[in-house]
């Protein structure tokens, strides 16, 4: 199941915000400047996150949007975490965080070591943190985005995959 959720965050086709394939619901969401993390658990009573891959990958692993970003162009080696996130146990976010080796230098390091804790609590309790952008997207009937982060000034991407049963698609979320 995991994979299959990936596959369809690897098929993202990035959106303007103003698009009619966004809800303002969803739109809400997509923009959501501050943790997702925080904002899913307001829906459930535990989140969990599974990893599905982590580790150090060569360039030739990157997506599109990814490579596409000038500021990873002398860049060789990233870290690459995906995972899962769970609200009460059903898939509701499928992530990808890739950031060149050179982010993971002094604290930052310790992102390579998140197990299953998931990045918006680590990210989101530092003052260092900015948000360069948000660009939504689309995968068939799934919505997602993509965010260029910088934690002490280094630079991170992370995108993110609403599956169908998350709180941006159902009814209680729009309460």
């Amino acid at each position: 199941m995991s994979a299959q959720e990936l596959h369809k965050l690897y098929q993202l086709q990035w959106l303007p915000l103003s698009s009619p394939k966004l809800t303002p619901e969803i739109a809400d969401w997509l923009s959501e400047e501050t943790s997702m993390t925080v904002r899913l658990e307001r829906y459930c009573r535990e989140l969990t996150v599974k990893v599905v891959r982590e580790g150090f990958v060569g360039r030739q692993a990157l997506l599109g949007h990814e490579s596409g970003y000038s500021g990873f162009d002398n860049e060789n080696r990233f870290w690459l975490r995906e995972v899962i996130l769970y609200g009460d146990g059903h898939p509701w976010l499928a992530g990808r965080t890739i950031l060149p080796e050179d982010t993971l230098s002094g604290p930052e390091k310790s992102l390579m070591s998140l197990g299953e804790s998931p990045l918006g609590r680590y990210l989101f309790s530092s003052p260092l943190l900015s948000r360069d952008f948000i660009v939504p997207g689309h995968s068939d009937d799934l919505r997602g985005r993509y965010s260029l982060l910088r934690l002490s000034g280094k630079p991170l991407i992370l995108t993110e995959l609403f599956l169908p049963h998350s709180p941006p698609y159902t009814s209680r979320a729009k309460g």
